[in-house]
């Protein structure tokens, strides 16, 4: 019997820790509870709470119901604890420089820090929001040497040429971006097209 297949599902792990930005985690998880053909596992450290209900309108207990499943901190024998349960890459956004600093180390003393260790040694896709500034050389060497072990790291950086008008046009570019580096087409925002809304102006020649 011939037909078309469904695309397999895909599934990812999306983490939100306590740097600021929190909204990008939600508005990512928002969006890939609306695409239907993700399956999600949603990580929120301590101080991600704090942080998500300061920052933003949002509780946890909202963030939760868009995901497929939840996972607290400490619950370091979730499935997504071990490299046998397979995923299509992990997320952290907005990554604190502590979070940053434990998955360079290896040092995996929350489910968070866990996750994204066995993300990297089953070499799956990690793409990680850092938020900081500025940098200082320590928080620096450890995205490099991140980036060197093929780590996604994708600063929450508005565009501007796509002209955003509200905060909300702002994140949703980054979360576009961040999506981009997981093979997952979300059409948030503006892309780039090439062409330029006014011509360059010609340097005036000396008389």
């Amino acid at each position: 019997m011939s037909g078309a297949q469904e695309p397999a599902l895909k599934t990812l792990i999306v983490a939100i820790t306590g740097a600021s930005g929190a909204i990008i985690g939600v508005r990512l998880i928002e969006v890939l509870h609306d695409l239907g053909s993700v399956e999600t596992h949603l990580l929120v450290s301590k101080w991600g709470r704090q942080t998500l209900e300061h920052e933003t309108d949002w509780t946890l207990a909202r963030v939760r119901a868009l995901a497929t499943h939840y996972h607290p901190p400490g619950e370091m024998s979730a499935e997504i604890a071990s490299g046998s349960y397979r995923t299509d890459g992990m997320v952290i956004a907005p990554c604190s420089m502590r979070t940053a600093a434990a998955v360079a180390a290896g040092y995996g003393d929350t489910m968070i820090h866990r996750a994204a260790d066995v993300v990297l040694k089953e070499r799956r896709p990690l793409v990680l929001v850092p938020r900081e500034a500025p940098l200082s050389a320590i928080h620096l060497e450890n995205l490099l040497k991140l980036a060197r072990l093929g780590v996604a790291i994708v600063p929450p950086v508005p565009a501007f040429y796509n002209h955003p008008r509200t905060l909300a046009d702002v994140v949703d570019h980054i979360v576009a971006r961040v999506l981009d580096q997981l093979g997952i087409s979300a059409e948030l925002a503006r892309r780039w097209g090439g062409i330029m809304r006014r011509p360059p102006r010609r340097a005036k020649r000396d008389a």
